[in-house]
């Protein structure tokens, strides 16, 4: 299986807001950016649709280190959540229904191709790759037409 380092990012100009995502995918030494933006938006979501956008770029099963400031999706995964979820019929453990409910089923289904690792790092701090990210969501929200 192929090894590939993602680092994901969101942001938004308000919450609820404008909103960015980037990613930055690196295989051996090649390296893809990507990002996007949605004028209506939240920070959960964006930090949700960049960790989907960039899972949906590769080609076939890869093992995946994915690199996020998002406590939001890496304890999804790490804190066994969105297991939690499923089997409570996408209700959370208050028994509301979960928020962002068809992006997380996405993600879901994506990561059942790929194995992938959910790694926290710390925002806005001397990580290039994810502060690239920041900056490429940022960039996306400004070119939201």
């Amino acid at each position: 299986m192929e090894k590939v380092v993602i680092y994901t990012d969101g942001a938004c100009s308000g919450n609820p807001g404008p909103g960015g995502w980037g990613a930055v995918l690196m295989y051996n030494d090649i390296k893809k950016e990507i990002s996007g933006g949605k004028r209506d938006t939240t920070n959960n979501i964006m930090e949700l649709t960049a960790v989907v956008e960039a899972l949906k770029m590769l080609k076939y099963p890869c093992e995946v280190d994915l690199y996020s400031d998002s406590s939001y999706v890496v304890n999804a995964f790490d804190k066994g959540w969105i297991n939690n979820w499923i089997q409570n019929n996408w209700k959370t453990s208050s028994k509301d229904p979960v928020k962002n409910k068809e992006i997380w089923k996405e993600l879901h289904s994506l990561i059942q191709i790929h194995k992938v690792k959910f790694i926290k790092v710390k925002g806005h701090s001397d990580n290039e790759y994810n502060n690239r990210c920041d900056e490429l969501a940022r960039k996306a929200i400004l070119n939201i037409e």
